[in-house]
């Protein structure tokens, strides 16, 4: 009978594979089981929960929790807020993020070094909290959606992800163009944009789920709760355990609030997983190529 590969193995090498899908399986057992958890006890009566655990019996599973969090106005406007904001910061960051790397990865660039370290330096260092609030504010940005988007939009790692990639395109693309009559501009644009479309989308897909993920910043600069992003309205929930009112106004007893607090924590993780979720399958074939980007190539 023909061999499998596993059996032509060394032992040392049987060992060290073993290994490696032992530690691969716990990985994904750490990952797996607390998302299992969370989406089976939004489901759940809260006093079975708080009694009994997580229960696969489905006669003790209701829908409570994803009718409160879906009728809240707070949600959805949050909700709202912060596809808003994703979208408004992937595509900024995205764009200065690829502009910049394009000069950068040019050999001949005059003071290339001197920005690879400027750059480098704003990769360790930057202003403080304190001094940071004090720009946004006197440019008149405090309350507003660009005091989200435009402090973080430039990331020094992305552009070196960016600029790996747009060296590992063969320079004769660039040489064919110009034969054509191609400027800079349009070689760009037209030419090197449609070849990089794989790291365009590994970036944006950085981008929307750290800008998504994120409520720091907006719980700093935003004042009006009806500019707050969905995270602030999960953090009330998750960390102040303060449902809004509205979601609870015709419960009385406070160990009922309790129970439901706990409840709609689970219901809000799940409903604000989901835009990730739908993302991730559609940009999984570029975020595959986006990750060996540099392992090759500094």
């Amino acid at each position: 009978m023909k061999k499998t590969k596993f059996s032509r193995m060394s032992f040392s090498d049987k060992m060290l594979l073993s290994m490696g899908y032992l530690l691969l399986a716990i990985f994904v057992m750490l990952i797996i089981v607390p998302l299992i958890y969370v989406v089976v006890a939004s489901f759940m009566d809260p006093t079975t929960l708080s009694n009994e655990g997580v229960s696969f019996d489905f006669s003790s599973w209701t829908l409570m929790g994803y009718q409160r969090v879906l009728s809240n106005n707070m949600i959805w406007r949050g909700f709202l807020n912060a596809i808003i904001y994703s979208v408004s910061f992937t595509f900024v960051s995205v764009l200065v993020t690829i502009l910049a790397a394009y000069p950068m990865s040019k050999k001949d660039l005059v003071g290339k070094g001197f920005f690879n370290i400027l750059f480098l330096i704003t990769m360790f260092f930057n202003g403080g909290l304190i001094p940071t609030y004090l720009v946004i504010n006197n440019l008149n940005m405090l309350d507003t959606i660009w005091a989200i988007i435009l402090p973080n939009a430039f990331n020094v790692w992305n552009m070196i992800l960016a600029r790996t990639y747009y060296q590992s395109v063969p320079s004769e693309l660039r040489e064919a163009s110009a034969m054509d009559g191609a400027s800079e501009v349009v070689h760009f644009f037209k030419i090197l944009m449609p070849v990089c479309k794989p790291i365009f989308a590994v970036l944006a897909l950085y981008q929307f789920v750290a800008m998504w993920n994120g409520y720091f910043d907006a719980m700093i600069y935003l004042n009006d709760a009806d500019k707050q992003p969905l995270q602030l309205v999960l953090r009330s929930i998750l960390i102040q355990n303060t449902p809004e009112a509205g979601m609870i106004a015709d419960i009385q007893s406070r160990a009922e609030m309790a129970k439901l607090a706990e409840l709609l924590k689970y219901s809000t993780i799940v409903v604000s997983s989901i835009p990730l979720l739908m993302m991730y399958p559609f940009f999984q074939k570029y975020f595959d190529k986006g990750i060996m980007v540099g392992s090759v190539k500094g």
